[in-house]
């Protein structure tokens, strides 16, 4: 006798029809389609990489071959032109003004773009608009228009050959970006965290530098490192502000190693490779958190 079942079990079972596979392309003729030949990435890159390394190249060879030679090989190495700028040409007074203008702009400006930030990313007021687009159209203004007020600010205050009027000129400066920088930076910040640190007994202040603050660092970095670089390379203050040889910065140095008849041009890349030395070495340092946090002061305006 045979069941229902196995009638069903010995009925044919249809196969459901299989799709057919695209048909394979050789690897090199996907290759020519799907993928850019090496050569036309290395290329291009290796010719902007020579363009890029040759002037860096020549100021070093400058500076490293004897004086009067004509080499194309700074063989044999000489420190004679760094010891000349250094000392005949007081670049080591220089440098340490370079130094404490940078550090004291980088300070100042981070301090008050960090309280001002905070204002415009917290807080809501009637003219928040209107400040956040005068800050917008403050980048426009070229240093150049502010020498004269800046001037007369100082001059009534005997500021004047003083580098305390660069350390504010530059301040001043760095602050409407820097304040809109760390106002997006704190932005991405949330709000809650500050909520909750209220809840446990923390007023806004104690709040924002136990929650907010350690979350800033990149931003805060970010705006410190370009203050500092900025400050650093700036020549239009430290000359109109700055007349004593003593209190004069690096920029203003490689000024005074060019003259109307001659240039030593020894001495003046030896000059140039001091005053690059330490920005080099600063975005060393710093190029994770100056990329992170310029990116994440952006996102948000």
């Amino acid at each position: 006798m045979i069941t229902k079942d196995a009638e069903i079990s010995d009925a044919p079972v249809a196969l459901a029809p299989q799709a057919e596979e695209p048909p394979r392309t050789p690897r090199k003729n996907r290759r020519a389609w799907d993928e850019v030949p090496r050569w036309q990435i290395y290329l291009p890159l290796s010719i902007y990489l020579l363009f890029t390394l040759i002037p860096f190249y020549w100021i070093l060879l400058f500076a490293l071959r004897e004086p009067g030679s004509t080499s194309l090989v700074p063989w044999p190495v000489t420190f004679e032109h760094f010891e000349k700028v250094w000392t005949e040409r007081s670049f080591g007074t220089y440098f340490q003004n370079s130094v404490l203008v940078g550090v004291a702009t980088l300070f100042m400006t981070t301090v008050v773009a960090l309280a001002g930030g905070y204002a415009l990313a917290r807080f809501n007021f009637r003219i928040k608009r209107v400040f956040m687009l005068a800050l917008l159209c403050s980048q426009f203004v070229p240093g150049a228009l502010l020498l004269v007020p800046l001037f007369q600010i100082f001059a009534e205050l005997r500021m004047i050959n003083s580098l305390g009027s660069v350390i504010i000129a530059e301040t001043v400066f760095q602050l409407p970006l820097s304040m809109i920088l760390i106002s997006g930076f704190i932005k991405n910040v949330p709000y809650s965290l500050e909520e909750a640190a209220w809840v446990d007994g923390c007023n806004r202040f104690s709040g924002f530098r136990v929650v907010v603050l350690p979350l800033l660092r990149p931003g805060l970095i970010a705006v410190g490192s370009f203050a500092f670089v900025h400050s650093w390379n700036h020549f239009l203050f430290a000359l109109m502000f700055l007349s004593n040889q003593e209190k004069q910065t690096i920029p203003v140095g490689l000024n005074t190693l060019l003259s109307a008849d001659s240039v030593d041009l020894g001495a003046l890349a030896a000059g140039g490779i001091i005053a690059a030395v330490p920005v080099v070495i600063v975005f060393a340092f710093i190029q994770k958190w100056l990329i992170t946090g310029f990116s994440a002061g952006a996102v948000k305006g």
